[in-house]
């Protein structure tokens, strides 16, 4: 028998060996921007070759796509074409590396995910890659209603009705629908078998007009009336609010004309609400409030507030049970992720009827957040009792305080709280003078209760802060229960056990802190 060369026997099982396959490149959704919303003077953006408009933002930039399955080829240019320095891709833990040729900087992405891209002294640049649009309904047809071109608010308000009463009557939701446009609209109700579609580049745009809002309540901190752009009419249900559109606070703007401050969403006394894929931006007042409710989903929320405007929380959950609040961006001058709960003698509520109500069962899972105050937290009120809230899979960007319970007002417990999967890449600002991965402390303002049962766990620290993280009870409302397991310092290789390690030095009235690997 001839014999094969081992040469040529070594190519045949070369060739015979599989080679993975190299993955597809990911279509690539590009959304319509308004003029009303400026181009960025600093970078421009193009995923896998097709150009994406990047916006121009106090404080950051912004540019929105959805990506279908594959990979994404990023490529984030200078305007002024001068060579990049140094760059970080954010969340770190994501391990996405970039190579750099002169202005641009490349990289590749194999999901959807939202990221900050930081470039020099430039500023940050936030990147929201949704999931692709599966669920886009027809623009037309039976139980569709399409608004039309230049609504009023009473015109959008009945277009809503009709859909909520098609919706009830055929028990199933009424549509919606709302093509690419700006829209600007006073307050709008929500009722039961409704679903509000907002296609992408459509504005829902708060006008700020006080003749045609009503004044829910008023925000005594900053001497000024509120209203709810967005909320629902009280007992109702089965209600959704989904798409890749835009709803508007108009801040700076629309507090001008008579000083009234904007919630862009309060679901109040209702079930099963569910909000998916929308952006949320500009609020002058706490952007989302979903408010003694239960059974709410919010999926692929996108927060984008200014850090030139106080108060403006991102989503605080209140007085509800059974919420979900999965894979969003956070970021604003003020807490982007919290829940709280009330009396009613709090500003707050003082218009609305009904009792407090306890808090139970929240999970924020899947974050990335960015602010000057708290990354994710529990208070300040805690009137009524909170219980079993997780934050799960957080990357705090940047903050004061990364990881918070502030029970500052009430005396009820807050308690079986979570923090897991945790990464905290930044704490670059102050607030209450801490600056500090973590801060569990008590007031005493109507009333003093405890923290109990606080778990962190799997948590990178690639930062501590300049001050001591703290564990501050009362002696009448002590912490106690609290539990770090799984905490790395910096680039430890190997979880702290000791207090010292994690600067946590600042220490009162509470009960054992334990710390283990």
């Amino acid at each position: 028998m001839r014999k094969i060369p081992v040469l040529l026997m070594f190519v045949l099982a070369s060739l015979l060996v599989a080679t993975p396959a190299q993955a597809a490149p990911a279509a690539v959704d590009v959304y319509p921007v308004p003029s009303i919303y400026p181009t960025s003077p600093d970078y421009t953006l193009t995923v896998n070759g097709t150009p994406v408009p990047v916006q121009d933002y106090p404080g950051y930039d912004i540019a929105q796509f959805a990506l279908g399955d594959g990979e994404a080829t990023i490529a984030i240019t200078k305007v002024n074409n001068t060579n990049i320095g140094a760059y970080r891709i954010s969340p770190r833990k994501l391990g996405i590396a970039g190579t750099v040729s002169g202005p641009t900087l490349t990289f590749t992405v194999r999901d959807d995910a939202y990221l900050i891209v930081k470039i020099d002294g430039r500023p940050d640049l936030v990147i929201a890659a949704d999931p692709a649009e599966t669920n886009r309904p027809a623009s037309s047809g039976a139980g569709v209603f399409p608004v039309g071109p230049a609504p009023s608010t009473a015109s959008f308000q009945q277009t809503l009705n009709d859909a909520a009463a098609w919706g009830s009557a055929n028990s199933r939701q009424g549509i919606v629908y709302v093509p690419a446009g700006v829209y600007p609209v006073g307050n709008l109700y929500l009722r039961s078998d409704l679903a509000l579609y907002l296609a992408p580049g459509a504005v829902l745009r708060f006008t700020g007009n006080r003749s045609e809002n009503d004044v829910h309540w008023r925000k005594e901190s900053q001497q000024r009336d509120i209203t709810w752009f967005i909320s629902t009419r009280y007992s109702s249900k089965n209600i959704s609010i989904y798409g890749r559109g835009i709803i508007d606070g108009n801040g700076k703007a629309a507090l001008a004309p008579g000083n009234l401050g904007v919630n862009l969403l309060t679901p109040i006394y209702t079930t099963n609400f569910a909000v998916d894929g929308i952006t949320f931006r500009e609020s002058s007042s706490w952007a989302i409030m979903p408010t003694r409710s239960s059974d709410m989903t919010f999926r692929n929320l996108k927060i984008f507030n200014r850090f030139d405007m106080g108060e403006n929380d991102g989503i605080d959950v209140m007085e509800s049970t059974n919420v979900t609040v999965r894979h969003a961006i956070g970021v604003g001058l003020d807490d982007p992720f919290s829940t709280k709960t009330w009396d009613t003698t709090v500003d707050l509520f003082a218009k609305v009827p009904g009792e407090p109500r306890p808090q139970s069962n929240i999970l924020f899972d899947d974050l990335v957040t960015f602010t000057y105050c708290y990354g994710v937290k529990v208070g300040q009120g805690v009137f009524q009792t909170q219980e079993d809230i997780t934050f799960r899979n957080v990357t705090v960007y940047d903050a004061a305080v990364a990881l918070g319970v502030h029970h500052k007002y009430g005396a009820a417990p807050a308690r079986r709280i979570r923090f897991e999967n945790i990464d905290v890449e930044k704490l670059s600002f102050s607030n209450d003078s801490n600056r500090t991965w973590l801060a569990l402390w008590t007031g005493e303002t109507h009333g003093v209760g405890p923290i109990q049962d606080v778990v962190v766990s799997n948590a990178r620290l690639h930062t501590l802060g300049t001050t001591p993280a703290r564990v501050n009870g009362k002696p009448a409302a002590p912490v106690t229960g609290v539990v770090l397991r799984q905490v790395y310092a910096g680039a430890a290789t190997t979880p702290a056990t000791t207090l010292a390690e994690l600067n946590l030095t600042n220490i009162s009235d509470s009960g054992p802190i334990t710390v283990t690997g």
